[in-house]
């Protein structure tokens, strides 16, 4: 029986740390829909449609990886997929406290739905989305800590071209 997983985040910007999460869990799973989650409260950069695009251009090579955007509760995405495993990246023992009573909760709310952590390569321990905003809006150089097409979607909001 093929497994479908979930990984979601809100994958603003996508990091170089989201596309080793991704890759390694697709040799896991039989298929992953990475889940964009629309989230106006963190004040994205990128548009929910934008995000979905950046990812989608990211993650192509991948061949069992879709892409698609939503709201609302993680495990009704799930639900809504067939997906029995949510994928979660650890970065560093911080990390795991929350994300270990966000798989509560989400176990309480879909008992048959299992998260699974997937360690973040050493290179990228220190990495966040947020870091890497930082960085950019300082005008620092984040062309190692992105894919291609995040890095080119940046220089257009620094030239102030209009998001999608």
């Amino acid at each position: 029986m093929p497994v479908t997983a979930i990984y979601p985040g809100s994958f603003d910007p996508m990091t170089m740390g989201h596309l080793d999460v991704i890759t390694r869990a697709s040799k896991m799973f039989d298929q992953i829909v990475m889940g964009v989650v629309a989230n106006p409260s963190k004040n994205p950069l990128f548009s929910s449609k934008e995000r979905v695009r950046l990812v989608q251009d990211s993650v192509k090579h991948l061949g069992n990886v879709v892409v698609e955007a939503f709201a609302g509760l993680t495990v009704d995405f799930a639900k809504k997929h067939g997906a029995i495993v949510i994928i979660r990246g650890l970065r560093a023992i911080s990390d795991f406290e929350f994300e270990f009573q966000m798989s509560q909760m989400n176990k309480t709310l879909h008992p048959e739905l299992e998260t699974v952590f997937v360690m973040a390569k050493l290179d990228y321990t220190f990495l966040s989305s947020s870091m890497v905003k930082e960085v950019f809006m300082l005008g620092g150089n984040v062309s190692a800590l992105v894919p291609q097409a995040v890095q080119v979607a940046l220089k257009r909001t620094e030239k102030g071209e209009v998001r999608h």
